[in-house]
């Protein structure tokens, strides 16, 4: 586990800080503040190409649909079949909330 690597203080203070949020609009808020908007971007769409790749699109499809490129769609790929589950447990929590505010409305 490569996070290992960076575990500490600092990070754990992260991790709480993100824990702590309460809603979209306090995550809007949070991250507006603690990093450029590319960078921000960077994440959605590294989340997006791991969602595309769960769901079978090629690599060009994922490249015309989110500009990311292959070094990062081959990275995301890695990640999802050596990695640590978590893009996996977060699309399935994201996709099951979706779910949930469709059938609520």
């Amino acid at each position: 586990m490569q996070i290992d690597k960076l575990r500490g203080k600092e990070l754990d203070q992260l991790f709480l800080a993100i824990l702590s949020l309460k809603d979209l609009e306090e995550c809007y808020q949070f991250f507006d503040d603690l990093c450029t908007i590319n960078e921000i971007q960077s994440l959605a769409q590294r989340l997006e190409v791991a969602r595309m790749l769960r769901d079978g699109f090629t690599y060009q499809k994922i490249e015309a649909e989110t500009g990311a490129s292959t070094a990062t769609i081959s990275r995301v790929k890695r990640c999802l079949n050596y990695g640590n589950e978590g893009y996996q447990m977060t699309l399935e929590r994201v996709k099951d909330q979706l779910q949930k505010e469709i059938t609520n409305d």
